[in-house]
């Protein structure tokens, strides 16, 4: 198989890349480098591709999925008390949840 081939990952696999993509490019990342990233990131959850092969029945890995929402806390955390209430009174106004 070419390197650089996609046809051992699933069609769930090859979604969800395209989304994680859409998300670097929507940021401002250059396509190239957003697709590189998007597979490293499906491969670091699944193990590579699903369909057959040693990686093919291990469980996933979700601390991929927590990671984002710990760099957010973080970066809230290091925001000064004032700066955190003036952003929870403006959510408060816009209905946010």
């Amino acid at each position: 198989m070419p390197q650089g081939d996609k046809g051992k990952y699933t069609d769930k696999q090859q979604r969800q890349a395209e989304k994680i993509e859409e998300g670097y490019e929507k940021r401002g990342t250059p396509k190239k480098e957003s697709e590189r990233r998007a597979w490293a990131t499906v491969n670091k959850i699944h193990g590579g591709g699903e369909k057959g092969g040693s990686g093919a029945h291990t469980p996933d890995r979700k601390s991929v999925y927590r990671a984002g929402g710990e760099k957010g806390g973080r970066a809230a955390a290091a925001r000064s008390k004032a700066a955190r209430s003036v952003s929870a009174r403006k959510a408060v106004r816009s209905g946010a949840k």
